[in-house]
């Protein structure tokens, strides 16, 4: 019995010992991971923000690009029917779209929630003036339409929707 008791005397002292040991290395080793878990997001951060900004960029190009005073500008030919150009218009909105589809991924769904909202607003816009319109108007009487109902509205479909960008890129800086 005795040599039990002198072994228990120092195993605990031991075991004591070992399981200091171990809280130290598990700190140790929870503190290391930390940092490379810190480390490794530093650097993806570097990765990913230059391809976010470039999305948000994209984005604000695409929506200067549909804002119907750019859109109507840019694409106006005298040759073209009022049909003609509603078509025109419509097909370079959505081809813009599908050009940057790939941009949501870099940005908040509100984003570009908001985005492609503005983009099916304009579309609207511009269908919307189009009805009622007969095969002899050209298309600088479309591009009046349009520009009375925006002007009408007093807002452009595109604004809300660069503001909340600009707003949303701000927080980065």
């Amino acid at each position: 019995m005795e040599l039990f008791l002198d072994f228990v005397k120092m195993l605990l002292p031991a075991a004591g010992i070992l399981y200091a040991m171990y809280l130290v290395v598990r700190s140790f080793l929870n503190k290391d991971m930390e940092k490379r878990l810190l480390a490794v997001q530093a650097k993806s951060k570097d990765t990913t923000l230059p391809l976010r900004l470039q999305a948000y960029e994209r984005l604000c190009l695409f929506l200067e690009r549909i804002t119907p005073n750019n859109l109507l500008l840019r694409l106006n030919d005298p040759g073209y029917s009022a049909s003609e150009f509603q078509q025109v218009l419509v097909q370079h909105i959505r081809e813009e779209l599908g050009h940057n589809l790939s941009q949501q991924i870099y940005v908040s769904d509100d984003c570009w929630s908001l985005t492609k909202n503005a983009a099916e607003e304009t579309i609207a816009l511009i269908n919307q003036a189009a009805q009622g319109t007969d095969d002899e108007m050209k298309s600088i009487d479309l591009a009046k339409r349009v520009f009375e109902m925006v002007m009408n509205n007093q807002v452009e479909p595109t604004t809300h929707a660069l503001n909340f960008l600009k707003q949303e890129i701000r927080q980065f800086f």
